[in-house]
Formats: C-alpha cells, sequence, structure tokens
C-alpha cells in the first residue's frame, strides 16, 4: 500500500518538545503528512494519528515527554502514535513500554517516518496488536543521514535546519548520543530552501542545528560559505543564527554579518560557564577570555548587536567560590540577555565521575542571582534604545489592532497597526504595561 492510499483523509496532532530544531523537523514531518492528504486535526477532534517529536535535555524534559505521550494517549483512543526525537533515540524501551504507542523512531529512522507509518496503517488489526510499541533506533555511531527540515514560526520566520549532530561531547550533554555525529546539508540544497521560503512570502529565516559553526564537514564547505550564499538569495530580507559555539564564530563570519545585506546584529552564543575550571570539567574548547575576545569583536563592528549567552549553573564541580568567580565575569562582558539552566543529572554523561555535587537548593539561588542579572542587562540594553527609530518586522498580535514584532538588533515592540509581514520604521517611544516589550509608533513603511 502507498502512503496516499494509506494516509488520504486521516487527521493528525503533533506534539514537539524541546528546540526550535525538533519544531522545524515536526513542521517538515506535517508537510510531508499533508502532501499524502493527512488534514491537521482540528480543537475537540479526535486524531488517527498521532507524532510526538521528544527532547531530552534535561530529566524534567523526559517527564514531560511521558507526560505528553500518554496525554495524546487518551486524548486520541485507537490512534497510530508514534514517537520520535532525542528521548525516543535515548531511551527507546521505556518510550515504548507506554501503553498506547505503536512507534519509537530514532534519529536515523525520524526521516522515514511516513514510510514506517504507513506500514504499520497496512497492518491488520491483530498484526497491529502484535507488533505495537516497536522500536527503531540505531547506535548513535550509525546515524549518518541528514534530513532537511524548514519551520514557520510566526507566519514570516522560518526557521531553517543547516545542520544536525555534534562531535563535542561535553561531559553534562547527552545530544551526541541522541543526534549522533557532525552532519550537514550543502550550501545548494539550503539555498534552494531558502528561496522556496522567499517564494511563500517569508521574510527572515533563522538557521538552526545541534553545532552549526560545525557546519560543513560532510559537505567539505564552511558555515561562512552558507552565509555568504544566503546573504544573496532575493527576498529574504532577514537572516540571524540562532546558537553558535564561540570557538567556531570566526573573525570572518563576524566582519561579514556586520557589513551584510540580511544579517541583524544579533548574535546568540552558549558560554555555559563564566570560571575556565568549570569551562575546563565540561570539556568545553574555549577559556573566558576567547569568548570575551569575540564579544569585543561583534562589539566593535556592530555597536548595537543583541547578544544572547546561555548559562548553566550548578554543574558537578562549580563550587561556591567558582560561582561567584563565574558570575564576576557574567557582570563584566556585554550580554543583552542570559538564558539560564540548572545543571540535571543525565545518564550515561562523563559530568557524574566529578566529585563535588551542587545541592537543588543552589542551583536554585544561583539560577536566580543570574536571572536577576540578565532582567538587569535587557532592561538596560532596550532602555538605549527608547527614543530611537529601528526597522521591526511586524507579525500577529494577541490583541486586535496590536501587533508585535521585532528590530534588527532583536528588541520587541508592540505597534498600532494591521501589517502582517511587513518591515516598517518605529519609533520606540518607551515601556508597555507590563515591561516586556517597547512600544512603538510607525514613522516609515515599505523599508
Amino acid at each position: 500500500m502507498n502512503a496516499i492510499a494509506a494516509l488520504a483523509g486521516k487527521k493528525a496532532a503533533y506534539f514537539t518538545l524541546g528546540c526550535k530544531l525538533n519544531f522545524a523537523e515536526t513542521s517538515s514531518v506535517g508537510e510531508e503528512l499533508k502532501r499524502c492528504g493527512v488534514m491537521t486535526v482540528a480543537k475537540g477532534e479526535v486524531a488517527d494519528i498521532c507524532i510526538v517529536n521528544t527532547c531530552s535535555v534535561t530529566e524534567v524534559a523526559d517527564s514531560k515527554c511521558r507526560q505528553a505521550i500518554r496525554q495524546l494517549v487518551r486524548k486520541h483512543p485507537g490512534a497510530y502514535v508514534v514517537v520520535t526525537g532525542c528521548y525516543a533515540q535515548l531511551q527507546p524501551q521505556r518510550v515504548a513500554d507506554i501503553e498506547g504507542v505503536d512507534l519509537v523512531l530514532g534519529a536515523e529512522q525520524k526521516g522515514q517516518l511516513v514510510q514506517y507509518l504507513t506500514e504499520r496503517i497496512s497492518l491488520d488489526e491483530a498484526e497491529r496488536t502484535a507488533r505495537a510499541h516497536e522500536c527503531h533506533t540505531v547506535r548513535t555511531a550509525d546515524i549518518r543521514t541528514f534530513v532537511p527540515s524548514c519551520s514557520c514560526g510566526e507566519r514570516t520566520r522560518y526557521f531553517l535546519k543547516v545542520q544536525d549532530g555534534c562531535d563535542y561531547y561535553c561531559t553534562y550533554c547527552t545530544i551526541p548520543f541522541a543526534r549522533g555525529r557532525s552532519r550537514n546539508g550543502t550550501v545548494a540544497t539550503l539555498v534552494e530552501q531558502a528561496r522556496e521560503v522567499a517564494a511563500k512570502g517569508g521574510r527572515e529565516i533563522v538557521l538552526t542545528g545541534v553545532n552549526i559553526g560545525d557546519f560543513g564537514k560532510t559537505t567539505g564547505e564552511t558555515f561562512l560559505d552558507l552565509v555568504k550564499a544566503l546573504d544573496r538569495v532575493e527576498g529574504i530580507e532577514r537572516y540571524r543564527i540562532s546558537s553558535i559555539e564561540p570557538n567556531l564564530l570566526t573573525d570572518e563570519v563576524i566582519e561579514f554579518c556586520a557589513q551584510s545585506r540580511a544579517f541583524m546584529p544579533h548574535f546568540h552564543i552558549p558560554l555555559q560557564s563564566g570560571s575556565d575550571e568549570v569551562l575546563r570539567l565540561m570539556h568545553r574548547r574555549y577559556d573566558t577570555a576567547l569568548f570575551a575576545r569575540k564579544l569585543e569583536k561583534i562589539k566593535s563592528l556592530m555597536p548595537d548587536a543583541f547578544i544572547g549567552v546561555d548559562v548553566i549553573v550548578g554543574t558537578r564541580g562549580e563550587t561556591d567560590e567558582l560561582f561567584a568567580e563565574a558570575l564576576r565575569f557574567l557582570q563584566r562582558v556585554p550580554v543583552s540577555q542570559y538564558h539560564v539552566f540548572s545543571y540535571s543529572e543525565r545518564p550515561g554523561t562523563k559530568a557524574l565521575d566529578i566529585a563535588h555535587s551542587v545541592t537543588p537548593e543552589v542551583k536554585h539561588a544561583r539560577s536566580q542571582q543570574v536571572l536577576e542579572l540578565s532582567d538587569a542587562l535587557t532592561r538596560a540594553y532596550y532602555t538605549i534604545y527608547i527614543g530611537s527609530v529601528r526597522p521591526v518586522l511586524l507579525e500577529h498580535g494577541k490583541r486586535r489592532g496590536v501587533q508585535t514584532g521585532f528590530t534588527d538588533n532583536y528588541i520587541k515592540v508592540e505597534v498600532q497597526a494591521e501589517r502582517d509581514g511587513e518591515i516598517v520604521m518605529v519609533r520606540l517611544d518607551g515601556w508597555n504595561k507590563d515591561q516586556t516589550a517597547l512600544v512603538g509608533a510607525i514613522v516609515e513603511t515599505d523599508v
């Protein structure tokens, strides 16, 4: 039975946990199912198919995955339930043991989800019952396939997967075990995807991946080659780099972005700790001096750049003295916002061999300290631009007649308008009522 014959007329429910990369991959699965005649289930309807794309970055994420699967099984009785993603790769049998799950697909099988689903639907009820809870995963070392993915976030913003997997094996992280070795699409195929986004009316693309600065390992190209080629795609007005390791953010990439047509003055860079000793324990491939130099380079060429930084608190080995050292570093570098994560112990990681552990109470206290610093830094950054005029890409808003959007340098703005997908010049007048964005007024259109 072919896919269209097996799937046409069925309704699917999708549930995604975790990163933007997962959302892009789920979106691509949804598009493929749509081409086979599958409709997305409407609110209140019972689905024939449930697709769950999981995350396993923390123990809490694992728990949320199990909870989501059980909820979908209850809500959509009799549906074909397919679970994929990082948790499915790392704990396939635990997922398969959940009542109602039909298929568990690992990282290498994710791209053949429709094929596996079609095969399952073609079975009669007796054979379906006999083969329930099947696992299809392979060893991490054998995960080699790059599956293209692209999703639309807010109508005008798309997330384009350019790379997958990681070769770094940081001591706290399970991602290399969940997603396999570093691999990527070709510059030519990614440029073609960007052109397709432009043809659909997309104005902004966010480049996503696991370790996107490692781009080119499987194709003999470089991340710089990619950003140069994407910058030439007509119709795409903005690109953002979702996250890039500081040691892979080369001066050449920074210099190109500073003078490029469409790459925005906005960087997201994982630091993880402001202590060199903690970075060493994490097996990170840089020190704080290198990180500071990268930020100095960005700010020297793009003074308005928004810089978001990931930080993990409470890792094994992070003593009170080392956290104090880390906090002092966080306070002195020109960061616009910190994304703070509390360390979560993951089975099979080398971090478990580090003797000193941090209590949950201390993790929480340290997290609050960095979050308070982040709030102050973000507020100070926004305040600098009150009274200025910046280009804003308008998106739909939650209130009628009010749209939200982001400036080129990633300041969230609310505007009285109904102009989805337009980039307009906006005067930033001050804070909104809940202090989460600046309120602006359009002064010019058609940027």
